[in-house]
């Protein structure tokens, strides 16, 4: 199974020892699975998220464990899918936007104001409306999606308030560059500038771009409130993660192990949305009484989503327009 010398390729000596007991390894001699994120290590994502997998999947006992490989120690977010791919890494989580490189559909699922909120999200993945995009990803890459979850809701931050599109004008927001970010910013009004997501911490001290958007947790983890004065709540965007798992490694699992992490991964998913929900609150709490970032609550989010519906509605075409508009009919 994908372990010892897979991992070795993409790790210095140092970064091994560091991880060489992740949680979830298992002892009774059988595969261990290497599951990888980009967020750190108190996000969300990793503490609620890829270590309760680990954690279930060590308690049931099936024959198999996973080490988890958070803070990109695998692999910058751009890379890690393709070594999903290739069968080098055994489980990553994944934006859809990132995915849509290698089955572009998917990325729509990242599209601004697609949908409603997390329910909506969560409603349509587990909908029959969503099989033939998961089947389509499945076929166009080899690999498996065991589920999706909540990254939070994305917002604006600036040194100044951001509350209509027509504040957006001269300034040079980060956006991920993938096509439908570039397609969000340009629905929105943005001036999109493209900064991998490891970089955006340096681009925002040094002054490249005036601003970006990520979930609040996010924003928080990667202390971005640091050189940040304004959050906006634009909520332009249910931020959605996408579990995925290689397919050489899906096949390499007995049924009992197949079910046993698909349910480890679905079951953490309401607690990683609690997770996720939880920190916000705390967050906001905490820059609202120290004053360390303004929170922007009135921004007119129906004008927002207004002009980003009539944008994609008329820009997006084929299979991506077919999937935005079931995710419009699922609401």
């Amino acid at each position: 199974m994908n372990t010892g010398i897979r991992v070795a390729a993409l790790l210095p000596a140092a970064a091994l020892l560091l991880t060489a007991c992740g949680s979830g390894g298992d002892d009774s001699g059988g595969p261990t699975l290497t599951f990888s994120t980009s967020y750190t290590d108190d996000h969300p994502h990793t503490r609620c998220g890829i270590d309760l997998v680990a954690e279930r999947v060590a308690e049931s006992d099936a024959g198999f464990g996973i080490d988890t490989f958070p803070g990109s120690q695998l692999g910058d977010n751009t890379e890690t899918f393709a070594s999903v791919m290739s069968g080098d890494i055994d489980m990553d989580v994944q934006g859809s936007a990132a995915l849509g490189s290698a089955y572009e559909p998917i990325g729509v699922f990242d599209a601004a104001y697609a949908f409603d909120d997390a329910d909506h999200m969560f409603s349509f993945f587990d909908s029959e409306a969503s099989d033939d995009m998961k089947q389509g990803f499945e076929e166009a890459t080899g690999a498996k999606i065991l589920d999706v979850w909540y990254f939070g809701d994305r917002h604006f931050t600036a040194n100044q308030p951001i509350r209509t599109p027509d504040d957006l004008s001269g300034l040079r927001m980060r956006f991920p560059d993938s096509p439908i970010y570039l397609a969000n910013a340009e629905a929105m009004g943005a001036n999109p500038t493209a900064v991998a997501f490891e970089e955006v911490y340096m681009a925002l001290q040094q002054g490249t771009v005036d601003g970006q958007e990520n979930p609040i947790a996010t924003i928080d983890a990667d202390n971005f409130d640091e050189v940040q004065s304004h959050l906006s709540l634009s909520g332009h965007q249910i931020g959605s993660q996408m579990i995925v798992v290689s397919g050489q490694t899906w096949e390499q699992l007995t049924e009992e192990q197949q079910q046993v992490l698909q349910e480890a991964v679905t079951e953490v998913r309401e607690e990683n949305r609690a997770c996720i929900e939880e920190a916000e609150t705390e967050i906001l709490a905490e820059w609202e009484s120290s004053g360390a970032v303004e929170v922007v609550d009135d921004v007119d989010v129906d004008a927002f989503r207004d002009q980003v519906h009539e944008y994609f509605l008329s820009h997006l075409d084929g299979a991506d327009l077919e999937l935005y508009e079931a995710f419009r009919d699922a609401a």
